[in-house]
């Protein structure tokens, strides 16, 4: 239903979300990849997550509480092939079940994506050195992480948030990475695009679910 909303990429959220690999790999069968990209958050920087959900046709894999730069470079390692990475070679639906094997593994380095999540006051004094690691595409602001870490609790409009997220913007511009993070709505888009933030997250499939069901409902209700 979300693919035929007409959105660019989805995410299939293991850290949080009480996601299988079995579920995922499902729901990525189900993904017409020529009409949207599917993403993988994986509960930690893990080489065994990583690579088996490539295997299973993920464009791209989210690596959350990405601190160090050596926790960033573990990342692009574990999504590349030798002699970039230290992936392992069994790709599953990503190689069309082996009927393009030599054409994926030849190309799988290049198209597949790495974005780690700066979400931490830790990664925020890392930032530069984070920010210049080899292979990594995409830093992506958890904004709700970090404005706990932070020490604000739940206020996100923070301005010290707010500069915390232009400093992620500022070091992606400096080393030719994109910024990314995630807007529970249209106001909160507009704000983050207007920081400098290419890749969005539109908030969540729950989220979705209840804003449209309570809408019809308090409408309903006035009848």
């Amino acid at each position: 239903m979300l693919e035929e909303a007409g959105f660019d990429w989805l995410v299939f959220d293991t850290e949080h979300a009480p996601l299988t690999q079995q579920s995922v790999s499902s729901m990525i069968q189900a993904v017409d990849e020529t009409r949207v990209c599917p993403v993988v958050r994986v509960g930690a920087v893990d080489m065994y997550f990583a690579k088996s959900y490539l295997d299973m046709g993920a464009h791209g894999i989210l690596f959350p509480l990405v601190n160090k730069p050596a926790e960033a470079r573990n990342a692009v390692s574990y999504c590349k092939y030798p002699p970039v990475g230290i992936r392992g070679v069994a790709p599953r639906k990503a190689s069309s079940y082996g009927k393009r094997l030599s054409d994926y593994i030849r190309n799988a380095n290049r198209s597949t994506v790495v974005a780690v999540q700066i979400e931490t006051k830790e990664a925020l004094d890392n930032l530069e050195s984070i920010a210049s690691v080899k292979g990594v595409d995409i830093l992506f602001v958890g904004p709700t992480d970090l404005t706990m870490s932070l020490g604000l609790f739940e206020d996100r409009n923070n301005p010290k948030v707010i500069e915390s997220m232009k400093k992620v913007v500022r070091a992606c511009e400096k080393e030719g990475k994109v910024a990314g993070t995630l807007a529970l709505d249209e106001n909160e888009a507009r704000l983050d695009l207007r920081l400098g933030f290419k890749f969005l997250g539109l908030s969540s499939d729950f989220r979705f679910l209840l804003k449209g069901a309570s809408s019809i409902l308090e409408k309903v209700k006035k009848l």
